[in-house]
């Protein structure tokens, strides 16, 4: 990926992100754009989103921000200038939900039988 292609990925992230916030912010509070994936072409692109809540939550709330869309699309016209200003698919980045089961797992199956022979944790080392 070409670092221009990384630059607008972040932009693009940065000014949606920026557009929830200012607009929309009481239904856009569970709402984070996790990551943006943009064609090299520039024709159309692929805005990640993370949603806290339960599985109703997070449809009626992806739901909400693809009927969105059209004006989100506007307002980056007016602040990015590009060549063409791509056509956004929202998708759900369920990689939080994720890392959340793994953590839980993992706090479930407990720490390492015994106490290790290193110095323990939180302990400052002399």
């Amino acid at each position: 990926m070409s670092n221009r292609i990384v630059r607008i990925n972040e932009l693009v992230q940065r000014e949606v992100s920026d557009i929830l916030r200012r607009r929309h912010a009481d239904e856009a509070v569970a709402v984070t754009i996790t990551e943006v994936r943009v064609a090299p072409d520039l024709r159309e692109g692929r805005v990640f989103v993370a949603i806290v809540g339960d599985a109703e939550t997070v449809a009626e709330r992806l739901r909400w921000l693809r009927r969105l869309a059209p004006e989100i699309r506007r307002e980056l016209g007016r602040r990015i200038v590009l060549k063409y200003l791509p056509h956004f698919k929202y998708v759900l980045d369920e990689s939080s939900a994720r890392a959340a089961r793994v953590l839980q797992a993992l706090d479930e199956i407990g720490p390492a039988s015994g106490p290790s022979s290193g110095p323990g944790h939180g302990e400052i080392l002399s």
